[in-house]
C-alpha cells in the first residue's frame, strides 16, 4: 500500500471508532475538520458538514466536487463483532476467476458505506492540490457531508447553497468502482380515502376501504410509458395500509402510503400531479426533493470511465445525488450489497485501487460537459 492508502485506512479506523449515526455526527465532523487542518488546509464547516476548496482557487475555472458522507445507519442486531471497533482481518476467499487468495478486510460500521469513498477521495484531493501533484486546470472541492442516510435538512441540502457553482461531482458511494450514471428518485405519498361510519350489521355508512380499492388497483396495474435503459420503469406501490377501529364499525377513513421510485424521465412533481388526476383519495407528498439523477454518457467523465474499462450502470439506491442539480455520478470502493448489513467491511486493496483509479480519471479529463 502507498502512504496515502495507509493514512486513508488509519483515518477510517478513527471514524469507525467514533459513532456517527445520522444527526449525531458532530464528533466525526470534528475528526474530519482536524484532519484537514493537520494536512495544512483551512476547512469550512456548516453544522456537521466539512469542506475545503483548492488552495489555488480561480473563479474562471470549472469546479469538480468530491463528496462522501460521514454518517451511518444504526447497527443491526445481528453484528457478530463490535460495530464500533475497527478490526483488520486476513480472510481467505476466491477471486473473480475462482482462484484462492487472501485479502485484508477492515470491519466496522460505515467502513463500506461510505467510509471507503470518504477517505479515498480525501487522499485524492490532497494529491491533486499538492505542489507536486500536477495540479489540474480546474477547481476541486472536497465535501464530507452529514445526514445522508436520512436525507436530512442539515446535510448536503444545507451546504450546496454555500458552495460556488459546481460543474460536475463524483459521489463516493460503494459501487465497486463502476460508474453509476443514473439513480432512482424517491417520493413518499400519504393517501386518505374517506367514507362514512356506520353499524356493520345494518350495512350503514360508506366503507372507506372500498373507496380506496379503486385507487389501490390503479397503483397496482398502471405502467408508466417511458422506460429507462439504465433504471427501468418508474415504479409505485402501496406499502402500508391502515383502517378501522373494530369489527362492527364501518370505517370512515382508510390511510395508506405509496412508495414511488422515479426514473430520469419523470420528476416527482409530475408523477404526483398525475396521481392526483387519476385517484379519488386525498394525497399528500412528504417531499419532492429526492429526484432521479443522471449524467449523459457523452460527458467527458463518463467517456473516460469507459475508456478505462469501467461499465456504466443505473443504481436503484438513493444518495445525495438526488439533491444535486448539476451533473454527477457515483463511483466508490466497496459493494452496495454490504451497506447497512451486519459485519460490514471494506477491503484494503479496494481503498488502494480507488485512490489510483480516481487519480487516473481526474488527471486525464476536462470536466466540461
Amino acid at each position: 500500500m502507498t502512504s496515502y492508502t495507509t493514512e486513508a485506512v488509519e483515518l477510517l479506523q478513527r471514524l469507525i471508532a467514533t459513532p456517527s449515526v445520522s444527526r449525531e455526527e458532530n464528533k466525526a465532523a470534528d475528526i474530519m475538520e482536524l484532519t484537514l487542518r493537520n494536512y495544512g488546509y483551512q476547512p469550512e464547516r456548516h453544522g456537521n458538514n466539512v469542506w475545503v476548496k483548492s488552495p489555488d482557487w480561480s473563479d474562471e475555472r470549472p469546479t469538480v466536487l468530491l463528496n462522501a458522507h460521514i454518517d451511518t445507519v444504526k447497527p443491526v442486531s445481528t453484528w457478530t463483532r463490535d460495530p464500533f471497533t475497527p478490526t483488520i482481518e486476513s480472510i481467505k476467499t476466491t477471486d473473480s476467476q475462482g482462484q484462492p487468495h487472501t485479502e485484508k478486510r477492515l470491519y466496522g460500521l460505515g467502513s463500506n458505506d461510505c467510509g471507503g469513498g470518504l477517505v479515498s477521495l480525501l487522499q485524492v484531493f490532497r494529491i491533486l492540490t499538492s505542489q507536486d501533484g500536477g495540479r489540474p486546470d480546474y477547481n476541486l472541492i472536497y465535501l464530507a457531508s452529514c445526514e445522508e442516510e436520512v436525507s436530512g435538512t442539515g446535510g448536503i441540502r444545507s451546504v450546496l447553497p454555500l458552495l460556488p457553482s459546481i460543474t460536475v461531482a463524483i459521489v463516493g458511494e460503494p459501487t465497486g468502482m463502476q460508474p453509476a450514471i443514473a439513480e432512482r428518485g424517491l417520493m413518499v405519498i400519504d393517501g386518505i380515502a374517506h367514507g362514512k361510519s356506520g353499524h356493520a350489521a345494518r350495512g350503514e355508512g360508506i366503507n372507506a376501504i372500498n373507496e380506496a380499492l379503486d385507487d389501490l388497483l390503479f397503483l397496482r396495474d398502471y405502467r408508466f410509458e417511458k422506460v429507462s435503459p439504465l433504471l427501468g420503469p418508474t415504479k409505485m406501490q402501496c406499502t402500508v395500509i391502515n383502517s378501522g377501529t373494530q369489527h362492527n364499525v364501518v370505517p370512515d377513513e382508510c390511510r395508506f402510503i405509496i412508495d414511488v421510485r422515479t426514473n430520469e424521465y419523470y420528476t416527482n412533481e409530475e408523477v404526483f400531479d398525475f396521481l392526483q388526476s387519476k385517484m379519488k383519495s386525498e394525497l399528500k407528498a412528504r417531499s419532492f426533493h429526492l429526484h432521479s439523477s443522471s449524467i449523459p454518457q457523452e460527458h467527458p467523465l463518463v467517456r473516460k470511465c469507459i475508456e478505462m474499462g469501467m461499465t456504466p450502470f443505473g443504481s436503484p439506491t438513493l444518495s445525495d445525488q438526488a439533491l444535486m442539480r448539476f451533473p454527477s455520478l457515483k463511483l466508490g470502493p466497496g459493494q452496495s450489497a454490504r451497506s447497512h448489513s451486519a459485519d460490514e467491511y471494506i477491503c484494503l486493496h479496494e481503498i488502494d485501487n480507488a485512490i489510483e483509479t480516481y487519480l487516473t480519471l481526474l488527471t486525464s479529463i476536462t470536466p466540461h460537459p
